[in-house]
């Protein structure tokens, strides 16, 4: 059922994810929660005999949304939830797609994903990296960046999904690029003048050389060409200890050089309240900061929590930038 909403709303799609997994139910509760439906206009993309299961299991009804079946995945009358399967991940890419094609013809202002399983993807026969990358792909975007926000800190990477060797090969342009996107994100999140903290590479931000240049010689001029451009810009910064006075207060944004150097402490300051954003792509685009948890799918012991956090994150988002928008033509 779609509730009626004020037009003003902006319009959100939510692609399902892996069909097996607990997206299904996650977006049941997520929208059966009034303080999130009335933020937005909801479409969920995905399979409606999957939902059907989903509500069962669940005791709910999809809700305050509009639904939009995909139809060209063939049968999965023999669906189970909680396996590993190439034909649910293929399923999982193409509600993604089209959540992404809504954005792009502007039927939807921003869109949500459920989480999807790399591996059923990958056995699909379709080479895949991760939503950021495939989206970015989609959208003819030539850079994306993962930014991880939670109501305590949030850290924008340099580089994600690629090995530990090719990301300390850093490039003082893409680390600049990061503290913009970065900045611009922050921005649509409420922050006027964000405050920046970018992460050095090596121990101690490489103390004075001791233990590498690359500190002084590729991260240190970023910061400068990003100050020069008005940016609330510091560092670089220890890792071991900038998070810490991030999730204190004393920054709005850390810019982390690589994936595990942002991703372990915005796990373990607030795993379940983590919300993914992708940078550097023309449309909105957020997620949950977990995966299909396939152990508990079916049993109706997800937990909704970060899907409702990923789906306000796009509503104010898309909001923010409506408002802006409006203001300049204005």
């Amino acid at each position: 059922m779609l509730q009626k909403l004020d037009n003003s709303l902006p319009t959100v799609a939510i692609s399902m994810g892996d069909p097996s997994g607990i997206g299904p139910e996650i977006v049941l509760k997520a929208l059966d929660d009034p303080h999130v439906a009335q933020r937005a206009r909801w479409i969920v993309v995905g399979d409606k005999h999957v939902l059907d299961l989903a509500e069962r299991l669940s005791g709910l009804r999809l809700q305050n949304a509009e639904l939009r079946f995909v139809t060209d995945l063939g049968s999965i009358g023999d669906f189970l939830f909680g396996k590993l399967n190439p034909r649910y991940g293929q399923a999982a890419v193409e509600y993604v797609r089209a959540a992404t094609m809504l954005c792009l013809s502007g039927e939807a202002d921003a869109m949500v994903t459920a989480p999807l399983n790399k591996e059923a993807v990958v056995l699909s026969g379709r080479a895949f990296s991760g939503h950021t990358e495939y989206i970015a792909e989609l959208c003819g975007a030539k850079e994306s960046r993962m930014l991880l926000s939670s109501e305590r800190l949030s850290t924008v990477h340099v580089s994600t999904h690629i090995p530990l060797r090719r990301a300390c090969a850093l490039d003082t342009t893409e680390i600049l690029r990061t503290v913009e996107l970065g900045n611009s994100a922050m921005q649509l999140l409420g922050f006027k003048s964000p405050r920046i903290a970018v992460c050095g590479l090596n121990p101690h931000a490489g103390e004075h050389g001791l233990f590498g240049d690359e500190d002084e010689c590729l991260i240190r001029p970023a910061i400068e060409k990003a100050r020069a451009q008005g940016l609330t810009c510091s560092g670089p910064h220890a890792s071991d200890t900038i998070f810490l006075q991030a999730s204190r207060g004393a920054y709005d944004l850390v810019v982390a050089m690589y994936h595990d150097q942002g991703h372990i402490p915005m796990k373990l300051i607030d795993f379940e309240g983590t919300v993914n954003i992708s940078l550097g792509i023309p449309i909105i685009r957020t997620s949950v900061d977990h995966g299909t948890a396939f152990d508990i799918a079916g049993k109706n012991k997800a937990d909704p929590h970060s899907m409702k956090r990923a789906m306000l994150v796009a509503a104010q988002m898309a909001t923010k930038r409506r408002n802006m928008a409006n203001s300049i033509s204005g």
